[in-house]
């Protein structure tokens, strides 16, 4: 586990950020999960699109660019959904619907991970 933080507003988003760093990691995401636990986040590393076939929630997603700014927010994706790449991300973290509105993250935003 990892710690999320936005250093542009000075504030921890989360505590308990899931790495999927490998193929299978970032094949499988969030599949398989009725529920996020509280606080809990996925970021997938080398990503710029994402879909939510056979996913039971929806989700929101912050792509960011390798420099880790925010460079697009896509609120509540349903499941059954695609999102298409967003041609500046290398990577995506995925959160509870809603959560991306509740802290505020805003494009531009630099967030940083560390333990």
């Amino acid at each position: 586990m990892a710690q999320l933080t936005n250093s542009t507003q000075s504030r921890t988003l989360t505590q308990n950020l899931v790495v999927a760093d490998n193929l299978f990691q970032r094949m499988k995401g969030l599949l398989g999960k009725s529920h996020l636990k509280e606080g809990e986040m996925l970021w997938i590393l080398r990503c710029n699109s994402i879909h939510t076939f056979f996913m039971k929630f929806p989700i929101d997603c912050v792509f960011l660019n390798k420099q880790m700014s925010v460079c697009s927010i896509q609120s509540h994706v349903k499941p059954w959904r695609l999102v298409l790449p967003i041609f500046k991300a290398t990577s995506v973290i995925e959160m509870e619907a809603g959560k991306a509105l509740q802290f505020n993250i805003q494009i531009g935003d630099q967030l940083h991970v560390g333990h």
